[in-house]
């Protein structure tokens, strides 16, 4: 049996190090050289009870170097003085447009509402997506992000961080878990399989959303005005990846367990409907990232061939510490670069524990 064990270990090992090779293709890219071409850009943002945040965050978003743009935001049904904080910036700003939706009895408030009227309500063709609680990292972003579109490039996928708190292992968690999954879906863009987009920094054209009959597909589904949109519609034809610098933006990170885990918890629940391939791949990766450490742990334990164990184990992590490492560099998340090991184990076993409260109930609301 312990030889079995062995055996299984070292074929994990095996597509462990599959794995990196193929994230190398992002680890190692350039960022795309794009001209400066003056496309005319919708900035579309929902805002459900963002009052504060659109007071610290909208004026970065107004404030853009861009020579054409205007900014749509939808205020979801409200309950707070965020109609007020917007009448206040409108009369700043003249190319501000709010659509209000009243909160009634009836209406419940579903996102995917929100953003179709942002859609129809915009002007141009090239559409820039965040979310209230996220701030531009530069003056240029929409500079970076829209300078990707082309005739042939009509989805573009951006880089949505998180904010970093000093001396906070679950704020090192999170940003891992996003830095992860930046590095997945880029990855698999670059190989011409995109699979998902982050609605915190994610660009695409209008005729996209009215060739894919807007979010109707998915409609019944809570979560998945991003992942599964793009899931739907993305191509390697159609896809571009940004990821300089200037295009980042960071929102605010939850400072407490339990609510980035109930995040996680809807979150999860939109990769059941997304497209075979890209369901094994992911589940492919997991699982074979959560066997690495339950085999060589167990391994370990048993003493059995532990010298060859040990070997194997430190030759994947020499794989995840050149191939993620570098990638903490190009997304300026150097500080998790020696908790690499340990964020690994965590996430690991914390997506053990999600998956199975999702199949033992199912998150109820959004």
């Amino acid at each position: 049996m312990l030889t079995i064990l062995y055996a299984i270990f070292t074929l994990v090992i095996v597509f462990q190090i599959v794995f990196f090779l193929l994230f190398s293709r992002f680890s190692f890219a350039l960022p795309q050289k794009t001209l400066p071409i003056k496309h005319k850009v919708s900035v579309i943002i929902c805002a459900k009870n963002e009052a504060e945040n659109l007071k610290e965050n909208l004026e970065s978003i107004l404030t853009q170097n861009h020579h054409s743009f205007e900014v749509i935001i939808v205020n979801d049904a409200s309950t707070d003085n965020t109609l007020t904080i917007l009448e206040k910036f409108q009369k700043k700003h003249s190319h501000l447009t709010i659509v209000d939706i009243e909160n009634t009895s009836t209406y419940s408030g579903n996102k995917k509402n929100a953003i179709t009227k942002g859609i129809t309500t915009a002007k141009n063709d090239y559409l820039i997506f965040t979310d209230a609680d996220c701030i531009p990292v530069s003056k240029d972003w929409l500079n970076e992000i829209s300078s990707n579109f082309s005739n042939q490039k009509t989805i573009i996928l951006g880089y949505g961080a998180y904010q970093k708190i000093k001396n906070s292992l679950l704020n090192k968690l999170i940003r891992f878990e996003t830095l992860l999954t930046a590095t997945q879906y880029f990855s698999y863009a670059k190989i011409g399989i995109p699979y998902m987009g982050v609605g915190r920094n994610l660009a695409y054209k209008k005729e996209v959303f009215i060739k894919a009959n807007g979010l109707e597909n998915h409609k019944h589904i809570q979560s998945g005005d991003d992942d599964l949109f793009i899931n739907q519609m993305a191509t390697q034809e159609n896809t571009e990846i940004c990821f300089t610098k200037n295009s980042f933006t960071i929102s605010k990170p939850h400072t407490t367990f339990k609510n980035w885990y109930k995040q996680k918890r809807r979150h999860i629940t939109t990769a059941n409907y997304y497209k075979p391939i890209h369901k094994f791949l992911l589940g492919l990766y997991y699982g074979s990232q959560l066997l690495f450490w339950v085999l060589a742990i167990l391994l370990l334990i048993l003493s059995f061939n532990w010298q060859l164990v040990i070997i194997l184990i430190v030759v994947r992590l020499l794989f995840q510490y050149v191939i993620l490492g570098k990638i903490t560099r190009k997304l300026n998340e150097k500080e998790l670069f020696l908790w690499l090991p340990v964020l690994d184990i965590l996430l690991v076993f914390i997506q053990i524990t999600l998956y199975i409260n999702n199949l033992i109930a199912k998150p109820k609301s959004w």
